[in-house]
C-alpha cells in the first residue's frame, strides 16, 4: 500500500470502511457492474423475470433447463445494478486551517481530507466511480470520477497536496461544478460552509435541478460551536493575515452564539427543503464512525 494512503488511513478504519456499502437513494447512471440499482437491464448478477425469445435476442441469454421443461424459448432478463458516480468536493479555504484545543491536533481540513479518505476508499472497492476537486475561491484540482483500483492512488495524492489558505466563495464554486457532473449521480461536499446561508442553500438547489444527490458534510470545530474564550483573545483572520482584533469574549458571547444558531438553522432548513443530506460533524469525533453511522442512516432510510 502506497504512502499517501497510509498517511491518511488507519488499520481500524480502513477495516470499517471496507465492510460498508453506500448505496445510492436515487436511480443513478452506469457502465459497468456495482451495487446501485438502476433501470437500465443488462447482463448483471440479480435475476428480474424470464421473458419469451424472439428473434434477435442472444442466444447466450436463453434458459436451456427451463426449455428442457417447457419445450418453449425463454431468455433470462437481469436487473443491472450500475456503478455510481460520485465526486468528493474538499474546502481548502483559510478558514479549514483551524485547530482548536479538543480537536485531537487535526485541523478542520486535515479532518477534512482523512473523512475523503475513508469514503474514496469505500467507494472504489464497491467499484464505483469517485472524482475529486478541491476548492477555496474556484476549483484547484479536478479529479474525473473513474472506478479502477489504481485510481486511489492519484485521489490520495491531490488530498495530500491540498494545502489551505485563501478566500473562499463556496456559492462560485458550486456553480462551476455544474459543468462537471453531467451524469447523474452523488456529490459529496465536505466544508464549514462559512458564507451566506440562503446563497449557498441557492447554489445547492441548482446541483440536485441538475439530477444529482447532495451529501454536506459541515466541519465545526468546537471551539466555534460553543466558543469557550474567557480572557482576552486576539482573533485573527484565517483567510486575511491583515485582518485581526483584541477582543473580551465574554462581550461577544451571546451575539455570536445567537447569529450561530440562525445561520445553522438558515442552512438546515434550506437544505431540507431541497433534500440535501446535511452533516454536521466535530473535529473531535472519530472521522470513521461518522461514515459509519451516515450509510447506516442512509440504509435504514432506504
Amino acid at each position: 500500500m502506497k504512502a499517501p494512503l497510509l498517511r491518511w488511513l488507519s488499520a481500524p478504519d480502513l477495516s470499517r470502511v471496507s465492510q460498508l456499502q453506500l448505496l445510492a437513494k436515487t436511480v443513478v447512471e452506469g457502465v459497468s457492474g456495482g451495487l446501485h440499482r438502476s433501470h437500465h437491464v443488462g447482463s448483471s448478477i440479480e435475476f428480474k423475470e424470464h421473458c419469451p425469445y424472439v428473434p434477435g435476442d442472444e442466444t447466450r441469454s436463453i434458459d436451456w433447463k427451463l426449455f428442457g421443461k417447457t419445450d418453449r424459448l425463454y431468455i433470462r432478463q437481469y436487473e443491472d445494478e450500475t456503478n455510481l458516480y460520485c465526486t468528493i468536493v474538499i474546502d481548502q479555504s483559510g478558514s479549514m486551517r483551524y485547530s482548536g484545543s479538543r480537536s485531537n491536533g487535526l485541523s478542520k481540513h486535515e479532518f477534512a481530507v482523512r473523512l475523503a479518505a475513508c469514503l474514496s476508499y469505500l467507494l472504489v472497492n464497491q467499484q464505483d466511480a469517485v472524482g475529486l476537486a478541491t476548492f477555496d475561491s474556484k476549483i484547484r484540482t479536478y479529479i474525473p470520477p473513474r472506478s479502477r483500483p489504481n485510481h486511489l492512488q492519484v485521489l490520495f495524492e491531490a488530498m495530500a497536496n491540498s494545502k489551505p489558505g485563501n478566500e473562499t466563495d463556496l456559492c462560485v464554486v458550486l456553480q462551476s461544478l455544474l459543468s462537471q457532473c453531467k451524469q447523474r449521480g452523488l456529490v459529496f461536499i465536505i466544508s464549514d460552509c462559512f458564507g451566506d446561508a440562503q446563497a449557498i442553500v441557492k447554489s445547492l438547489a441548482l446541483l440536485r435541478s441538475n439530477h444529482q444527490e447532495v451529501v454536506v458534510f459541515q466541519i465545526w470545530d468546537d471551539d466555534e460551536i460553543d466558543f469557550p474564550f474567557q480572557s482576552r483573545t486576539m482573533f485573527r483572520s484565517l483567510e486575511m493575515d491583515s485582518d485581526q482584533v483584541m477582543v473580551d469574549p465574554t462581550r461577544l458571547r451571546s451575539a455570536y452564539l445567537e447569529n450561530l444558531g440562525e445561520f445553522r438553522r438558515s442552512l438546515q432548513q434550506g437544505c431540507r427543503q431541497n433534500r440535501v443530506d446535511l452533516v454536521s460533524v466535530c473535529t473531535s469525533e472519530s472521522y470513521s464512525l461518522v461514515l459509519s453511522n451516515y450509510i447506516a442512516t442512509r440504509r435504514n432510510r432506504a
